[in-house]
């Protein structure tokens, strides 16, 4: 009898030890697809972006890079500020 039959994705991912891991790869793969395409809708270049942000352009390249997870909370308010929108995190 398979054991996961029945069990949710999410069960699954757990009992691999992934599910956090998984979901912030998720979380960080609409972050960045919101923000590239706010970028384009106010027809900001990498460089606009980054310099109204007060950051390096390598930063927001990592705030872009859908991969990358370890962005702080300071660079994610600078972006939300710059393309108009407020920041907000919350827990579920």
């Amino acid at each position: 009898m398979n054991k996961h039959i029945g069990s949710s994705f999410d069960d699954f991912l757990e009992e691999e030890d992934i599910l956090a891991e998984t979901e912030a790869i998720a979380i960080k793969r609409v972050i960045a697809y919101q923000v590239s395409q706010l970028m384009k809708s106010k027809k900001l270049s990498k460089v606009a972006m980054a310099q109204q942000m007060n950051t390096s352009r390598s930063a927001l390249d990592r705030l872009l890079d859908p991969q990358n997870t370890s962005i702080t909370l300071q660079t994610l308010e600078r972006a939300a500020h710059v393309i108009g929108k407020r920041l907000r995190i919350e827990f579920a």
